[in-house]
């Protein structure tokens, strides 16, 4: 957006806020956030692995070697927005008390490894996972929660300047939280906002989803960086809230004509505005807690996944009964 382009790395966008961003922002591939003030910095968001997350500190100390990171923000309990956590275990890391609560519940590295590795099973979702997760690597990850947690809303300051933490969850997950920074104009959004690629709604309600969208336009941020995909701004945020509505109408409509979620989530129901998105299996898993939000039932992990695998384009649904 404005010319900033969507490649790795560092990227600075105003008054000492920099988004690092992670293309191609598909599963896993996270961006960050970095706060600079008077040779303090508060960095959003590690990275899905320790690989990963050591080339993100390389290339903030390389770049901008005058500055400590002093805070690190965890948005919510997702691996890939968190899972470097260990690498900074000696400065103060801060999350809602529902992400703290839920890092204990996620899949854990070891799971994802067995899943995703080259001895995962080799069915649609055996091939799914490695073709999604098989380029990270999950050794050695001791999953640390957030320090020091809060609810509702919580200021902090980096060198003096004003960094505003919102919970906004649960939405995504359970306990989502977004950074605003109002001197630079600048929201990072975590997972609450994906851009050019179809959501995943682990948690819900998709109402709290868009209220949470309704509360990033009424900050008048000028740049928004979401938790993949490239920067935008508030026009970004209301087209992606128009697909949260359209995914909250089909929910309601196929829940009560008794679809399965399955079905409800079928990527080729997906609007033509939304079809150009990356991922767009995944809006099984958004049917999935949407339909369980209005009454349905849980079903397992496992079984939403093997469900995603066979919705991907190009698979044949059913081939691994």
């Amino acid at each position: 957006m404005g010319g900033l382009e969507y490649t790795r790395g560092l990227h600075e966008l105003d008054r000492g806020a920099y988004a690092y961003l992670s293309p191609p922002g598909t599963w896993g591939w996270s961006n960050c956030g970095l706060v600079v003030s008077q040779g303090q910095a508060l960095l959003v968001d590690t990275q899905f692995d320790l690989p990963l997350t050591r080339g993100l500190l390389a290339t903030i100390n390389r770049e901008l070697p005058e500055i400590a990171i002093t805070t690190v923000v965890t948005t919510h309990a997702n691996g890939d927005h968190c899972w470097g956590n260990q690498l900074l275990d000696d400065v103060d890391v801060i999350g809602s008390a529902s992400s703290a609560h839920g890092m204990a519940f996620e899949m854990q590295p070891e799971q994802l490894a067995s899943l995703s590795g080259l001895e995962a099973p080799d069915t649609p979702l055996g091939r799914y996972m490695r073709r999604h997760f098989g380029a990270f690597d999950f050794a050695g990850i001791r999953v640390t929660p957030p320090s020091r947690i809060f609810r509702g809303r919580l200021d902090v300051s980096v060198g003096g300047r004003q960094v505003e933490l919102i919970e906004v969850g649960p939405a995504h997950t359970d306990g989502d939280v977004i950074v605003h920074v109002p001197d630079a104009g600048v929201v990072y959004a975590g997972d609450i906002l994906f851009v050019d690629g179809h959501p995943i709604m682990w948690t819900g309600p998709i109402d709290n989803w868009i209220v949470a969208c309704d509360r990033i336009i009424a900050t008048g941020a000028r740049l928004v960086v979401p938790g993949h995909g490239p920067v935008t701004g508030v026009a970004g945020v209301a087209r992606f809230r128009g697909y949260l509505e359209w995914v909250a109408d089909r929910a309601a409509k196929t829940y009560a004509s008794g679809m399965p979620y399955w079905e409800a989530g079928d990527p080729s129901a997906v609007p033509d505005s939304y079809a150009a998105w990356g991922n767009p299996e995944r809006l099984v898993i958004t049917m999935a807690a949407a339909h369980r939000a209005l009454g349905g039932g849980s079903p397992d992990l496992l079984e939403v996944l093997a469900h995603v695998a066979n919705a991907e384009p190009g698979q044949v649904v059913g081939n691994d009964r």
